[in-house]
């Protein structure tokens, strides 16, 4: 009976390490081939890791909320198939995958404490965290004494990237402690803490407010995504200064021409044309007239990237209530069935959680469809490190005054508001208004002539 190694999957070029949130598998649980064995999570999205061997699994390594780096060994499934260990996934591990099923179990510590060692720490460093650490010339001590915000206490790069411009200041270390004053009555409890935010140069504390906790309240804890989304969000209106801008747009040709089109174009393609790939395709347009609307700031605020691929991601909401952004790579070189193809397969494969974690990277540019819950438009945040995001809101009839050779007319036509918030670091009110204003230049003069 042969023994074979499961390993921890590269994910994604940025990606080096993901967190065990589940084993769906226990030892001496019969898989199958490609059966999930456990799901994992990194800082961009959930996975769920199947098996590339049929057998039985003999030992699981690591347990549920360990973090784990790619290519390490994460448990042994015994096998009589004539399976290869080429099949397992193509990534490089530590481990030689011709030991013993006794001697990778013993061996498993010895790889936990090469990966977690640093300057001989006890505690857990990823090797970003430690290159980090290393090139801004930080001792262990000092290491070790940042208090860190992620998985059992480990820092992450957001918490040496906050304490590094405080170093040597009085106020010590800048982490996210968290004060709670609590004042309990037979009837309510009031809470507060601080965490700290990170603005440039500078590093605040900011004071959460009290809240207070009646009689027959309901506490319920975020689930991982939403804590991963709720840093985000509030890290973007902290660095950067949004502004939104607004305008409305008749897409009654858009909506004629889709209407007429979608059936023949559904049966000769097999997909169904909704009305986002019309507006990425307009967007995609409106970057390339306006380039300086595709860039980002870098950490230190002083300088300007200009990218050199139109990116666009489109915000998809997922049946937990969360969000994420799947990203259509290179949107401005494909035709409008290469975008359709790619947000109904991106659109898919997320409410699925089968998103690879390289789908949601990457992104220049955002679009997000409010339209879709009825309403009329917002003010989308920005998904940093871009400085742009357009809402897009529901599609309505409205009566309108038609200019015609016989004088005007009120008739009925298809209006929408778009809404575009940007940073006003580096998109003034002229950039980003005119932008916006392009992009329903688009929609409102889209050919109707035009074949599917």
């Amino acid at each position: 009976m042969a023994t074979f190694d499961l390993i921890m999957p590269k994910m994604g070029e940025s990606v080096a390490e993901a967190t065990i949130i589940k084993w769906t598998k226990n030892e001496g649980d019969k898989i199958k081939l490609d059966e999930t064995v456990l799901e994992i999570a990194t800082d961009k999205v959930d996975s769920e890791i199947p098996s590339p061997f049929e057998g039985t699994l003999v030992k699981r390594l690591f347990k549920e909320g360990d973090v784990v780096q790619v290519g390490t060994v994460i448990a042994t499934i015994s096998s009589d198939a004539a399976a290869s260990v080429s099949s397992t996934p193509k990534v490089e591990t530590p481990v030689s995958k011709t030991e013993t099923v006794v001697n990778k179990v013993e061996s498993a510590p010895a790889v936990t404490q090469a990966l977690t060692n640093f300057a001989d720490s006890d505690k857990f460093y990823s090797p970003l965290v430690k290159s980090i650490a290393k090139e801004e010339g930080i001792s262990l001590a000092e290491l070790d004494s940042i208090k860190g915000t992620g998985q059992d206490g480990r820092v992450t790069k957001a918490d040496i990237l906050a304490y590094l411009p405080n170093r040597g200041k009085s106020s010590g270390t800048v982490v996210a402690e968290v004060s709670q004053q609590s004042q309990t009555t037979s009837t309510e409890t009031k809470t507060s803490s601080s965490a700290p935010v990170n603005l440039g140069d500078n590093t605040v504390i900011v004071q959460r407010p009290a809240v207070s906790v009646g009689a027959g309240d309901e506490i319920v804890e975020m689930d991982r995504m939403r804590k991963l989304i709720a840093d985000h969000m509030v890290m973007s209106k902290h660095v950067s200064p949004h502004v939104t801008s607004f305008v409305e747009a008749d897409v009654t040709n858009l909506v004629m021409w889709r209407d007429k089109a979608k059936k023949e174009f559904e049966k000769r393609e097999g997909e169904k044309l909704t009305f986002t790939p019309l507006f990425i395709e307009a967007v995609a347009k409106a970057i390339k007239d306006f380039p300086l609307i595709n860039v980002s700031v870098d950490q230190t605020g002083t300088k300007v990237i200009k990218r050199k691929n139109i990116n666009i991601g489109m915000a998809a909401a997922l049946p937990s209530g969360n969000l994420i952004v799947p990203v259509i790579k290179n949107a401005d070189q494909k035709n409008l069935l290469g975008i359709t193809k790619a947000v109904n397969d991106l659109a898919n494969r997320a409410r699925a959680n089968k998103l690879a974690p390289d789908e949601i990277q990457g992104g220049t540019f955002t679009l997000t469809n409010v339209g879709n819950f009825g309403n009329v438009m917002g003010t989308p945040i920005i998904n940093q490190p871009q400085v742009a995001i357009l809402a897009v809101g529901s599609i309505k009839k409205k009566p309108a005054v038609i200019e015609t050779p016989q004088g005007d007319m009120i008739g009925i036509r298809q209006f929408m508001f778009l809404s575009l918030s940007y940073d006003h670091r580096v998109v003034d009110g002229s950039l980003g208004g005119s932008f916006l204003r392009k992009v329903a230049d688009y929609l409102e003069q889209f050919d109707t002539s035009r074949t599917v």
